[in-house]
């Protein structure tokens, strides 16, 4: 694993070595793996001692909205990213609120063949999970377009207020940087599956961690 924070200059030399990486053109040695300079990363040797290195002070620092925009963590698959944001947000203090969908069939006939319970345990890539477990003070991304150019699609928030039926964030990142907003829950199709189906929940999910296709034109960053 390799850690390492980089300022706005140079922010776009780091973008497209993580595009480079994503789209499978970085080079690699004979084994097939990467290799970087020295003075690109700095490496560490286990999970939590990254999360530690990046998130040092977060049960102190949840709250500063100027401090978490600057720290991501970025991963290439999606499993390690769920585990690093479930490790992080339990460093959190207080309670989890936790946000079940409403998952349907958009065609009744299916109804038979995809009961709610199977329905309830997909989890299509850009979609939101059924359990959305969230604190105050913890950091999300916007998985839909829901009021451009202020609230995108990947548009990253830090958790305000967790509301029945609303959630209040600080924008992170952008222009609006700072400003308040709220997030209702919206319906929600997946466009990859071989049936459809819809589900009703917030469009976020946790982003302490992301991928690297999410992050790859952050400021500031972190590989792993």
């Amino acid at each position: 694993m390799r850690v390492r924070f980089f300022r706005n200059e140079t922010a776009q030399h780091f973008a497209r070595i993580l595009q480079q990486i994503g789209e499978g053109t970085f080079p690699t040695d004979s084994n097939g793996e990467i290799s970087f300079t020295d003075d690109f990363c700095t490496q560490v040797k286990t999970v939590q001692e990254l999360i530690n290195k990046i998130y040092t002070g977060i049960a102190e620092n949840y709250k500063n909205n100027y401090w978490l925009c600057e720290r991501a963590i970025l991963a290439a698959k999606n499993d390690a990213v769920h585990e690093l944001n479930s490790r992080i947000q339990e460093m959190i203090p207080g309670p989890v609120t936790e946000y079940r969908s409403i998952d349907t069939v958009v065609d009744s006939d299916d109804a038979v063949n995809y009961p709610i319970e199977f329905l309830n345990s997909l989890d299509p890539p850009g979609m939101p999970p059924h359990r959305l477990q969230l604190k105050i003070g913890s950091v999300i991304i916007l998985l839909r377009n829901l009021d451009p150019p202020k609230l995108c699609n990947g548009t990253r928030l830090s958790v305000k207020r967790l509301l029945t039926n609303i959630i209040e964030a600080t924008i992170l990142t952008g222009k609006e940087k700072g400003q308040d907003v709220f997030i209702p829950r919206i319906p929600l199709v997946p466009t990859d599956m071989p049936f459809s189906f819809k589900r009703l929940q917030f469009p976020v999910r946790l982003a302490f961690a992301i991928t690297v296709n999410k992050g790859s034109q952050s400021g500031v960053a972190v590989l792993t």
